[in-house]
């Protein structure tokens, strides 16, 4: 269902139903995917040499460079997982030549051309599903037998249809859709971090 739907007066009834719909959200992830995912990111964080790409336009794109960043720094404090982990997103320069020489389209896609592998992963972030870069990186890293982890919402696009595994947020407000795909991301990381952490460490540090 969309939301917002109709016009609102008070804050407290728009909080009221954006919460609503944010829990409605976060209950449509899918369990079983979430942890197929958490499984093939569990086993490619222990081997250094494999490679973990992540990429977004625009917000979903400051949501791929903190991927990266949360999942290398944090995990590597379990000293069993040591993520090697790139945001397709960071480079501005690479992202700018590829465009400039090439076209955006291809802005994801060359850049796995050039150093993807078989074995590695790649996670697409895209709220609509549909952006094109990301649909390219999909079907270049599956040409290469990369594993393929799609995060989408709205309908889902065709990122939904070809990723080896899709975790669907049923909404179609961005807002919503880009707070559950961080929150994905946090589960992922914490859930590891806590299944490799002493007790002594999980009542210690902060998650």
């Amino acid at each position: 269902m969309k939301f917002p739907n109709k016009k609102y007066h008070k804050l407290s009834d728009y909080r009221k139903d954006y919460y609503d719909f944010l829990k409605s959200a976060f209950d449509s992830i899918d369990d079983i995917k979430l942890n197929k995912a958490i499984k093939i990111l569990d086993k490619a964080y222990k081997n250094p040499k494999i490679k973990i790409f992540v990429c977004g336009n625009g917000g979903s794109a400051a949501l791929a460079n903190h991927f990266a960043c949360d999942h290398q720094k944090i995990l590597n404090e379990t000293n069993v997982l040591k993520p090697f982990l790139i945001s397709l997103s960071s480079n501005t320069a690479l992202m700018t030549a590829i465009s400039n020489d090439n076209k955006y389209d291809c802005v994801f896609s060359d850049q796995i051309e050039q150093i993807g592998q078989k074995s590695d992963i790649l996670i697409t972030i895209s709220s609509s599903g549909k952006s094109q870069n990301i649909i390219n990186a999909i079907r270049v890293a599956k040409k290469k037998s990369i594993t393929t982890i799609s995060l989408t919402g709205f309908d889902g696009g065709i990122s939904k249809k070809i990723a080896d595994i899709n975790l669907h947020i049923n909404s179609y407000n961005y807002g919503i859709i880009e707070s559950m795909h961080h929150t994905i991301m946090n589960l992922i990381s914490q859930f590891l971090k806590n299944k490799y952490f002493s007790l002594k460490n999980i009542k210690k540090k902060k998650f």
